[in-house]
């Protein structure tokens, strides 16, 4: 299945970033582009997510100096546009991977594309990670540990829960049950022409 090929790949790269646990560490792709392209995206999807997660954590350092959070937002910022451009990609995938494909009269729509709940998919993996860690710290008190595996617990079972979807979305699609209809992220911050302030830049 498409979600247990996504998750084992999300792992692998959550667990090759932590062996350095560094954001300015080179990146690595291990599927190449022309032989393996949904997994080359899923992989550089879930690292820009990694880095991400861990730009969040640092931007909320109580002693980060003005300079350096301006700089670490903007990462984060470029980060979003990158996260949101690889996710546009997936799905570009998956409309050409079904573009022979004839929706049923009374095909449906869904709330997402698959790309989009890939992405989540690609966020749980994370939050599973580090809720582990805290589930299992050593210098945490004990209650702490319990409440942390509870959530733990909880999250591994809304990734069975969203895998499944995942799945039964792609199959519905492939059958004709359901049709994409992929809206591009128009996103309008980071437009000179459109956001004022950069526009008055210019």
């Amino acid at each position: 299945m498409f979600s247990e090929k996504s998750n084992r790949i999300f792992i692998q790269v959550i667990e090759t970033y932590h062996v350095k646990d560094e954001v300015h560490q080179d990146f690595t792709n291990p599927f190449d582009r022309k032989d393996s392209l949904i997994e080359h995206l899923l992989y550089r999807k879930c690292w820009i997510d990694t880095v991400q997660w861990h730009y969040e954590d640092l931007i909320r350092d109580p002693n980060i100096s003005p300079e350096d959070a301006l700089v670490l937002k903007r990462k984060i910022d470029a980060s979003n546009q990158d996260r949101t451009d690889t996710v546009e990609y997936v799905d570009s995938y998956f409309l050409d991977l079904f573009d022979s494909v004839e929706p049923k009269s009374d095909a449906k729509i869904n709330t997402e594309s698959p790309a989009w709940g890939i992405d989540r998919l690609s966020i749980l993996a994370l939050k599973i990670y580090h809720m582990n860690e805290e589930a299992n710290r050593t210098d945490a008190s004990e209650k702490h540990q319990m409440t942390c595996k509870a959530k733990l617990n909880i999250l591994l079972e809304q990734r069975k829960d969203l895998s499944l979807a995942i799945d039964q979305l792609l199959e519905d699609i492939k059958l004709g049950d359901k049709y994409m209809k992929v809206y591009k992220q128009m996103k309008m911050y980071n437009d000179d022409e459109m956001n004022p302030v950069l526009r008055s830049k210019r």
